[in-house]
């Protein structure tokens, strides 16, 4: 019974999807939650490791960015990956009424509505790449390929190279 009640939306779509994954579990006692202490809890490559960032365009429209825990954002990039002229980080408050996740436990998969979602093209260099499971402490790892058809994402570069 207990493992049900541990179950989120994101992996229970991935269940009735029929997609092989796997969790990963971490401490969240020291508050270290940032993406790279994440993969080191997980002693996973940060490079392996993806962060889950939800934007909103010019266009009015929000857009979900899947990206390496370690790198950065490129506005512009992630503007022209979805055809817009501009890109925003939503304000954190408004992730929990939009996604259905907290921030730290957003995860690309069983959004409250799908959004249009773009991985950073690094993602095909992985076999399984892990994201959050949809809450604080729990990864789950997935091929990027069962990954990019649940979430009907494409591929596009999105990091800035300097960092």
């Amino acid at each position: 019974m207990a493992k049900k009640e541990n179950k989120t939306n994101a992996l229970r779509l991935l269940e009735n999807s029929g997609i092989a994954f796997e969790t990963h579990t971490y401490d969240v006692s020291d508050g270290l939650l940032d993406g790279v202490s994440v993969a080191a809890k997980c002693n996973e490559d940060p490079e392996q490791v993806f962060k889950t960032l939800v934007c909103v365009g010019d266009d009015g429209e929000h857009y979900v960015f899947v990206i390496p825990v370690a790198e950065k954002l490129d506005f512009k990039a992630c503007a022209r990956s979805v055809g817009v002229k501009s890109i925003a980080m939503i304000p954190q408050k408004e992730l929990l009424p939009l996604t259905g996740y907290v921030h730290g436990g957003c995860s690309p998969v069983g959004m409250k509505k799908q959004f249009k979602t773009v991985f950073d093209e690094t993602v095909v260099l992985f076999d399984t790449i892990l994201v959050s499971a949809g809450r604080i402490g729990l990864q789950m790892e997935v091929s990027p390929d069962d990954l990019l058809r649940i979430t009907d994402g494409i591929t596009a570069p999105l990091t800035r190279p300097d960092r």
